[in-house]
């Protein structure tokens, strides 16, 4: 039997790409229900017809009640194409004599499935229709190889049979006289109770205008094995017209059931966790807005982005074993009204329902924050929780902006260096911060991308004066962004910004390379015993290539090790103490000067502080500014740079910025300082002029 499909869509594309999953058939397409009934018109042997509903000109109902009064299209069978969870227009097309749905948005692997099973049922029909009109003894033979059984019932309420083929067996696995005039059960008996009243009025109702039976359904063979059916009948009436008996063929359709089973799971989960996935929550949240639920609905967003710093120290498979026992602990706790989902490779949402008010979005939510931080104690990573609150003005928006939002309130609350979870609620304010964030991150590429670029990175140099010498010791480079959109962006700003989404490793290099160029011009003005240090983030110590990849850069530079300073603040020891000390101590038998920065701010122990491979520690600035607030005998800065002292580290001590706090840092030896009482952050050429006035000025 050659198979002609006429396709009915309004979108181009939409029959297009059906044309093509369909290609193995002679397919034709329409662009909307006047053509469609012209083609039908022009065309012999149309034997499927794929109908989209919402059409101009006309649409697909009007179609299905033209080829409904037409005669010539008895046979002709209707898919229709339907949009997510359209009940009423799916029943109203089944009534007006489609034979199925298929759903939008179309899995097309799942639409080529069904159309294949219609395509089957139809050539069985035809065969069977034409095996009908030959000798009772080609009956037989067809019947035989039937993957299903024929039938001849009354319409009775117990559907007596008066006929059954033997492939009964093979379906129900009872034998044909088991069933035949109902001896040992009845075939209602064989249909899973969940079905039987539905079936009987359908029955009913088709009979009643002259339409034939199309249902799937389930039954239980003699095993106890459920299989699923199709059953295709019609009534057969005498010349009165009344009904004088039922016939038909049911097949196993088992097969194509678990096939569709699977690819709507697929489509529906997370394949690795299980969980549902984005594409579920979306059509849930669009299904929810357009029955315009009156409870109360909140979306809870997890936002686990700092896991991709483990894959970074053990590898892509321990992150995602991770995460697959998180999801599992989350999991617990869901309920009736609590659905989770994974939309995202390193995030979670739930999804509430009729909840309270916000202290209880707030208590279920601290709730899943000491779930987390229990299972993410020895990853000394923590990260964000977002509320968002779906009241009717949001129902309107479309999903994604939904989603973002929810990303936006689990995203600001996340810290690189805090080990728990913060709860935010969106609101406005966040979504500027985040808008703003975004600027940054996109100059930062633009930086990274283009050196000529409008945005531009920078850096200026900071003296470290040596207190026994009275001379610049060092500068510390600093970095500086300025954007043509922002304008000058701080470092407290940007920094972070850059080390939440790695773009510190590009941008870390290049900050290290203008500082060695720098470096390469003091040399040149005769300036070779002074050093530049450089401030070097965690992300950067972490990649494996680092101590590497800056000796490579310091070599091809023509640098010299002991010119160079690495600067790193305490709370990095947090996250990995004894690898982290295993690089530093590579850079210091290099030749580089290791710096502590902030120091006794961070998290070492005086243990620790012990065993840290370090020749600095640099005092805070806050240790600093006290020598101007309390008591000078209270103070416990003299003390800080005694214990560095004697655990055989110099001090260097930060924002300096008075000459009291000068002389009481001579008074208490300290070895270096910075700040602006020696000069503010300079640039390039405004060093050079420092350095060559710095003869003629005393402290």
């Amino acid at each position: 039997m050659d198979v002609k499909i006429l396709i009915v869509e309004d979108s181009a594309i939409e029959r297009m790409i059906i044309k093509n999953v369909l290609r193995e058939y002679c397919t034709l397409t329409a662009s909307d229900g006047v053509e469609a009934m012209r083609m039908l018109e022009e065309y012999e042997g149309i034997n499927l017809l794929i109908l989209d509903l919402n059409m101009p000109n006309m649409n697909g109902f009007q179609v299905l009640e033209a080829l409904k009064n037409n005669e010539r299209y008895r046979d002709l069978s209707t898919i229709i194409l339907t949009n997510y969870d359209e009940l009423d227009n799916e029943i109203k097309g089944l009534n007006l004599g489609a034979v199925d749905y298929i759903r939008k948005p179309i899995h097309m692997e799942s639409l080529k499935v069904r159309i294949n099973v219609h395509i089957t049922l139809l050539r069985t029909l035809q065969a069977l229709e034409k095996k009908l009109d030959e000798s009772e003894r080609s009956k037989a033979v067809f019947l035989s190889h039937l993957p299903g059984l024929a039938y001849r019932c009354k319409n009775d309420s117990d559907w007596t049979i008066e006929y059954v083929s033997e492939g009964c067996y093979d379906l129900t696995g009872y034998s044909p006289k088991s069933l035949l005039h109902n001896r040992d059960l009845s075939y209602i008996d064989i249909i899973s109770p969940e079905y039987r009243r539905g079936l009987r009025e359908e029955w009913d109702r088709v009979l009643a205008i002259g339409q034939e039976f199309r249902e799937e359904y389930e039954i239980v063979t003699a095993s106890g094995k459920k299989k699923w059916v199709i059953e295709l009948g019609r009534g057969i009436y005498n010349v009165e017209g009344e009904i004088e008996a039922l016939e038909g063929v049911i097949l196993d359709i088992s097969d194509r059931k678990e096939a569709e089973y699977t690819l709507k799971y697929n489509n529906e989960h997370d394949r690795w966790t299980g969980l549902y996935n984005r594409d579920y929550l979306v059509a849930l949240l669009e299904k929810d807005a357009r029955i315009k639920k009156t409870s109360k609905k909140a979306l809870i967003g997890i936002n686990l982005s700092m896991v991709h710093l483990l894959i970074t120290n053990y590898g892509f498979q321990y992150a995602e074993n991770l995460i697959k026992k998180i999801a599992e602990a989350l999991n617990r706790h869901c309920r009736e009204n609590c659905i989770l989902f994974r939309p995202r490779e390193h995030s979670f949402i739930f999804y509430i329902l009729d909840y309270k008010d916000k202290n209880e979005l707030i208590d279920f939510s601290n709730l899943v924050a000491k779930t987390l931080e229990s299972l993410l104690v020895t990853e000394r990573i923590g990260g964000g929780i977002g509320i968002l609150e779906l009241d009717e003005s949001l129902n309107a928006l479309d999903t994604n902006l939904i989603l973002r939002r929810l990303a936006i309130a689990s995203e600001i609350s996340v810290n690189l260096f805090r080990k728990d979870f913060e709860i935010s609620f969106y609101d406005k304010e966040i979504e500027d911060l985040i808008d703003r964030e975004r600027d940054i991150v996109q100059a930062l590429n633009r930086v990274i991308e283009d050196d000529n670029a409008e945005d531009n990175l920078f850096l200026q140099y900071q003296p470290i004066m040596d207190l026994k010498t009275d001379s610049i010791f060092s500068f510390e480079a600093l970095a500086r962004l300025r954007t043509e959109k922002l304008g000058l962006v701080s470092p407290l700003e940007f920094i972070p910004i850059a080390e939440k989404t790695k773009l510190i490793l590009p941008i870390g290099e290049k900050v290290i390379i203008k500082a060695f160029h720098f470096l390469k011009e003091l040399k040149e003005r005769g300036y070779d015993e002074i050093t530049v240090s450089i401030n070097i983030s965690i992300i950067q110590l972490l990649e494996p290539d680092f101590a590497s990849r800056l000796l490579e850069l310091m070599g091809e530079m023509d640098i010299n090790p002991k010119n160079i300073g690495i600067e790193i603040t305490e709370s990095v020891f947090s996250s990995d103490y004894d690898f982290l000390n295993s690089i530093i101590e590579k850079l210091m038998r290099a030749g580089i000067y290791i710096a502590i920065d902030d120091f006794g701010t961070g998290y070492s122990s005086l243990s620790r502080e012990r065993e840290l491979k370090a020749d600095c520690m640099k005092i805070d600035k806050s240790f600093v500014d006290d020598l101007l607030k309390k008591d000078i005998n209270k103070s416990i800065t003299g003390d800080i740079i005694s214990m560095a002292h004697k655990l055989g580290h110099y001090t260097i001590a930060e924002g300096v910025e008075h000459d009291f706090q000068l002389q009481y840092l001579r008074e208490q030896n300290c070895d270096k300082v910075q700040g602006h009482l020696i000069s503010k952050p300079l640039n390039e050429d405004d060093v050079i002029e420092f350095l060559k006035g710095k003869g003629e000025y005393s402290y």
